[in-house]
């Protein structure tokens, strides 16, 4: 078993590693209102431009050199400018 300080350690690590939020493939963001480690948590919250998509199907997450670090597909209809609440949580399976 982990023990929660080296799981904070690695959250601490995934932190660092993320730069920019890149929405379907085109509109990056790269202002975060909050983006903090709480416990082995990533937490990130970010506005999503209505004028910039009005469908989000992709969301990646990516380090300063433009590497992928997580790709999650989904849905999310966006009308006006909309708050998204990431998290990363880091555990051990």
């Amino acid at each position: 078993m982990m023990v929660s300080s080296f799981l904070n350690d690695v959250a601490r690590f995934v932190d660092a590693n993320i730069s920019k939020v890149v929405l379907n493939d085109t509109v990056e963001i790269t202002s975060f209102n909050v983006k903090e480690v709480t416990g082995s948590t990533v937490g990130m919250q970010y506005i999503v431009p209505a004028a910039d998509v009005s469908l989000v199907t992709k969301i990646e997450l990516k380090d300063a050199n433009n590497n992928i670090k997580t790709t999650n597909n989904v849905y999310v209809p966006i009308t006006t400018d909309t708050l998204l609440l990431h998290t990363v949580q880091v555990k051990e399976v």
